[in-house]
């Protein structure tokens, strides 16, 4: 249990470095007030926003309130809470002690608070990320676990070659590959379309309708760079476990080749493979920005890519924060993961 609890602080103790250098990143951007009152704004009117966005400040107090706002643990008077919409415990009179929500500020741009803007995001991410990690999964491993069987073999050239061009190619010129062949050259046969969310909306209804299909090409051109390494991984890591002498006498006992290859030598095989799909989950699941916007996904990519283009810095700041926080989370995830897959990892 200490060691846990270790872990988690040390893991966790990131974010506050992660929250100073986003905030140092997007200070030498442009001013967003012209771009939330538009060409007609007034002096006055912007010097108000500046006021209310806290960018009349110096830059070491805009960092310090930008801190007590995304913070969990922090300070807020009863005005801020009523203002910010809080959402946690506050104990203390005028000044309170808070322990909250943390709060990602307002779009500049919508107004909306970044935080449901993000959740509105997320799921969509969820189910891509997940779809492609599937699929990356399923096939990566059973080639991994092919190429080594059929070690030297035309079987494991043509894995090892195919897995090379699959880790080399950059993943917004697959997308662009992939849209535009299987998206517009071949649409007549596969129905597919270049772009298009999960959720679509009907032009003469205005009723909001799910569509499968959608997710086919993001997931799978998602996919295609974890697969490979996967491929790769599991391949080496099997060829190790194969030579070692549990293996054989598996095999002396008479165990059939498909036991002792999945029951035995592949369990034994997988931690580095763990770690590589947990580290590719937690990216994917963070936002894949390229794949997102070529394909018109709808998910914190997407929206973090068009927060980008308008300088809606809350946005922008909260879905990099969002995405510190699915790393860690998912890093300590892996840890329990190794226990159950090797039992000597828990000594």
């Amino acid at each position: 249990m200490n060691t846990l609890v270790k872990k988690i602080l040390i893991s966790f103790s990131v974010l506050p470095g992660v929250v100073a250098l986003v905030f140092v990143m997007f200070q030498g951007f442009g001013d967003p007030t012209r771009l939330i009152v538009g060409q007609t704004g007034d002096k006055k009117t912007m010097d108000n926003i500046r006021k209310d966005l806290y960018l009349d400040q110096p830059k070491w107090k805009q960092f310090v309130l930008y801190l007590n706002d995304v913070s969990p643990i922090a300070f807020h008077t009863k005005e801020d809470i009523k203002k910010k919409e809080l959402k946690g415990y506050f104990f203390g009179d005028q000044n309170k002690f808070a322990l909250k929500i943390p709060y990602l500020r307002k779009s500049y741009q919508t107004k909306k608070d970044t935080t449901a803007v993000l959740m509105e995001a997320l799921p969509a991410t969820i189910i891509l990320a997940v779809s492609a990690m599937l699929f990356a999964c399923i096939f990566g491993i059973l080639f991994g676990v092919l190429a080594a069987i059929k070690k030297d073999t035309w079987i494991d050239t043509t894995a090892i070659v195919t897995s090379i061009a699959g880790i080399s190619a950059p993943s917004f010129f697959i997308a662009i590959i992939v849209a535009y062949v299987f998206g517009y050259l071949l649409h007549s046969y596969t129905g597919l379309n270049i772009t298009g969310s999960l959720y679509e909306i009907d032009e003469v209804t205005g009723e909001r309708y799910m569509v499968i299909k959608n997710l086919i090409l993001p997931a799978i051109t998602l996919g295609i760079r974890p697969l490979a390494i996967i491929a790769q991984l599991t391949r080496s890591s099997m060829l190790d476990v194969l030579q070692q002498d549990f293996i054989r006498t598996a095999y002396a006992k008479g165990l059939s080749k498909t036991t002792v290859i999945f029951k035995h030598a592949l369990r034994n095989a997988l931690n580095p493979i763990v770690t590589a799909i947990t580290g590719w989950f937690a990216e994917l699941l963070a936002g894949s920005f390229f794949i997102e916007y070529i394909f018109g996904w709808k998910g914190i990519g997407k929206i973090t890519v068009n927060a980008l283009e308008k300088l809606d810095y809350p946005v922008v700041t909260g879905a990099v924060l969002l995405s510190a926080f699915i790393f860690i989370c998912i890093n300590i995830l892996s840890d329990f993961i190794y226990a159950i897959i090797d039992p000597r990892v828990k000594a």
